[in-house]
């Protein structure tokens, strides 16, 4: 294998190739159709060469292009399944696998930052890495204290192969953007570019885990690797085992899906409320289910390279607008969105109009419990992406502040996993315990009010 290209020209020829290619099978698709073949069947395999070719190349590219590829990849279930299926192998591919880097410029890499006594600080040490990402690779080796361990590794240049492909991919957003109905894949990139210099500080990363790992040493339901030792480039963690989630997707069982799914969004609102950092990077390749020892299973959660800083938990006002929506009430709705910049002051809107936009959309709040299946998530993207529907045309008009931005992809990313697992998830449980401003504050307080009484009736009866 060959070391990752550096040189902007490489990169940016391989990309600036895939819309030519896209642009040559159509016409190969136009002479198999006058050879007298199918619509359907020239198209099927038109998507399956285009999906070959496109992951192909960002797996090969890993940098921006990969982590491009990694961000779309969660957003496969809001795809049509005639287009879906040729895509979802190679989508899943990326999700955790990419060409390694040579087993000497590991080596170098780890002589550079540890010493040239590297060597001495592992019991044992793997050549060959058991998972390659956008920026990095994981070599499985044993600590000098007998610790099973992670070693992450990044790629040299890998700052600025992220910056080139990011650059080079934005020129042509609007060829990919029929990849996702219903989304704009430019602000996608650009968020993505925004957070390069974060990911690509394994100190700030090293700090974000081992805030996790602290938070939920003793958590029954989530496991978060510690961390053993964090120089420039290279970040060691302690390992763990288990079943990834993009298998728990293919081959899982009804119950491994639910509880991944459960686990999924358990860990997605009570994260920033424990710690005040939401992890940013949900895709399937960065979770495990590992066996809790009672029967049941844990999530493992890998990578907090990307994370958004949420001092005070997630903002209230998306608890607020959660509550206030389910309660109907179009005015106080579109009140609150106007404040916090979702509506700018430019446009004018009609609340019962927004309720309408937004009902659908948070159906899986209200229910009990709520089966997040692919046909539900296409049957939202369709409406949102159908021009003629009164909801684009009101999407169109609404405004995604900044400060909402990754929260915002995020939470779209998870619930694309949780449609791909097909998990019946408690999800209004979850929202209860750990949105802010989800429950009325008065509830809160009887809440408190009656377990303090209990709590008093219960001393009382031991006395």
């Amino acid at each position: 294998m060959s070391d990752l290209p550096r040189k902007a020209v490489t990169r940016t020829a391989k990309l600036a190739a895939l819309p030519l290619g896209f642009a040559g099978r159509a016409t190969w698709g136009l002479g198999k159709r006058i050879g007298g073949k199918s619509a359907e069947i020239v198209g099927r395999e038109l998507q399956q060469r285009t999906a070959e070719q496109l992951f192909k190349v960002l797996g090969e590219l890993k940098g921006g292009a990969m982590k491009f590829g990694q961000a779309m990849s969660v957003f496969e279930s809001a795809l049509p399944e005639e287009i879906a299926g040729p895509y979802r192998a190679a989508l899943t591919k990326l999700q955790d696998a990419a060409p390694p880097m040579p087993t000497r410029t590991v080596h170098s890499v780890l002589e550079e930052r540890l010493g040239a006594d590297w060597a001495e600080l592992f019991v044992e040490f793997e050549d060959k890495p058991s998972a390659a990402a956008s920026i990095g690779q994981v070599h499985r080796a044993v600590w000098h204290d007998g610790r099973e361990v992670a070693v992450k590794v990044q790629y040299p240049g890998a700052g600025e192969a992220l910056l080139s492909d990011l650059t080079q991919l934005s020129r042509f957003a609007r060829l990919l953007g029929p990849l996702i109905p219903g989304m704009d894949i430019k602000p996608l990139i650009t968020e993505l570019r925004d957070r390069v210099s974060e990911e690509l500080d394994y100190g700030l990363e090293a700090q974000a885990q081992a805030a996790h790992a602290e938070e939920f040493a003793d958590d029954p339901d989530v496991l978060v690797p510690a961390v053993v030792h964090q120089c420039e480039q290279v970040l060691v963690t302690e390992w763990i085992d288990g079943v990834p989630l993009s298998e728990v997707i293919t081959d899982g069982t009804p119950e491994q899906r639910d509880r991944a799914g459960q686990l999924l969004a358990r860990f997605l609102f009570s994260g920033p409320a424990r710690t005040g950092l939401l992890h940013a990077d949900p895709h399937p390749g960065n979770f495990r289910l590992l066996p809790d020892g009672e029967g049941g299973w844990r999530l493992g959660v890998l990578d907090f390279g990307t994370v958004d800083r949420l001092p005070g938990g997630l903002p209230q006002p998306i608890g607020d607008s959660l509550r206030m929506t389910l309660d109907g009430d179009a005015e106080s709705v579109y009140e609150l969105l106007c404040e916090e910049g979702f509506v700018k002051e430019s446009i004018d809107l009609a609340p019962d109009a927004v309720l309408d936009y937004l009902l659908p959309i948070i159906e899986p709040a209200e229910a009990d419990e709520f089966t997040f299946t692919r046909g539900w998530m296409r049957n939202q993207a369709a409406r949102i992406a159908d021009p003629r529907s009164p909801a684009h045309q009101l999407g169109r008009q609404l405004n995604l502040p900044p400060a909402y931005l990754l929260i915002h992809r995020v939470t779209l990313s998870t619930i694309g996993v949780l449609c791909q697992l097909g998990a019946t998830v408690r999800l209004r449980d979850e929202l209860e315990e750990w949105l802010p401003g989800f429950v009325p504050e008065e509830d809160l307080e009887a809440e408190e009010l009656e377990a303090e009484e209990l709590g008093e009736e219960v001393a009382i009866a031991e006395a």
